[in-house]
């Protein structure tokens, strides 16, 4: 089976879990970004876990599918048509040979994801059909004209439908403070834990940059390089900081003030710029942080 892409949108990759185990060859876990929506995609459509779908950010998709297939939608309010014919959200679609299926610029929300019955059958590297844009791994971006195939249905439809991801609001983000949290005044952790932040134009699927308040260091010398994980929130000499998502680098110099929740970290995958972003200590912080 195969699937023909007639327009790629504003920015389309091939998302999987990702690929753990490899930060020594200075190669970050990538995989999809918000992974709540990633794989109630992948349950809906019957697949088990680690099939590749499309993270289609600001919709803009068009393919169409050489063979009978089954689709599905999921992560934002965008709307998935079939020949045109507009489809209910989440709905899992029995696409006919030959139709095409488009993906709409969602209202809310930034990034869908599409999957298929059998997965998008792109080449692993490393373990992993994710794109990183980092790391500049991974299968290359779908471009119209490209024949993507797809893998065999699998024998048994997956079970344990994932809860559905919390919709966007304007509830703050769960972090927990730290590692480097000392490395901030007192006054810097309660602006941060209290003030609004604005998601900057500058960001990708790296790093979600904020403009705001600035958050005062107590300390100036400077930081050896860490490990990071997707949900630090880094905050370099501009005192603005900065969400490491998905397809953030392994390490950072700069002093981590918290790391969001792993679900705070889906939601924040799904801000917009010009998105008011707050954030709030986790109802059940980590050793160490009571």
């Amino acid at each position: 089976m195969t699937m023909t892409v007639l327009r790629a949108g504003p920015l389309t990759v091939f998302k999987d879990e990702g690929r753990p185990g490899h930060a020594g060859q200075g190669v970050a876990p990538s995989g999809a970004v918000d992974r709540a929506a990633y794989a109630r995609a992948n349950t809906l459509a019957g697949n088990p876990r680690g099939a590749a779908a499309l993270e289609c950010t600001l919709g803009g998709l068009r393919v169409r599918f050489e063979e009978p297939a089954t689709v599905v939608l999921t992560g934002t309010d965008a709307v998935l048509t079939v020949d045109g014919a507009r489809t209910g959200v989440e709905e899992v679609v029995a696409v006919p040979a030959g139709a095409v299926v488009a993906v709409t610029m969602p209202r809310r929300g930034l990034r869908s994801y599409l999957a298929v019955r059998g997965g998008f059958a792109v080449p692993l590297v490393l373990g992993s059909r994710s794109t990183d844009l980092f790391a500049g791994i991974g299968p290359a971006r779908p471009a119209p004209g490209d024949s993507v195939p797809i893998g065999p249905a699998p024998a048994e439809s997956a079970r344990g439908l994932p809860p559905a991801g919390e919709p966007a609001t304007d509830a703050p983000l769960e972090v927990d403070l730290g590692p480097r949290a000392d490395w901030f005044t007192a006054a810097a952790i309660e602006t941060f834990l209290s003030a609004e932040f604005t998601v900057s134009p500058a960001g990708d699927s790296v790093g979600l940059r904020l403009d705001g308040p600035v958050l005062a260091r107590a300390r100036t010398d400077e930081l050896l390089s860490e490990g990071m994980v997707r949900g630090s929130v880094q905050v370099p000499p501009d005192g603005h900081p900065i969400i490491f998502q998905a397809d953030h680098p392994v390490t950072g110099g700069y002093p981590v003030i918290a790391v969001l929740t792993p679900a705070a970290a889906d939601r924040a995958g799904q801000a917009r710029p010009g998105a008011r972003i707050r954030f709030a200590r986790a109802a059940d912080p980590l050793p160490g942080q009571e």
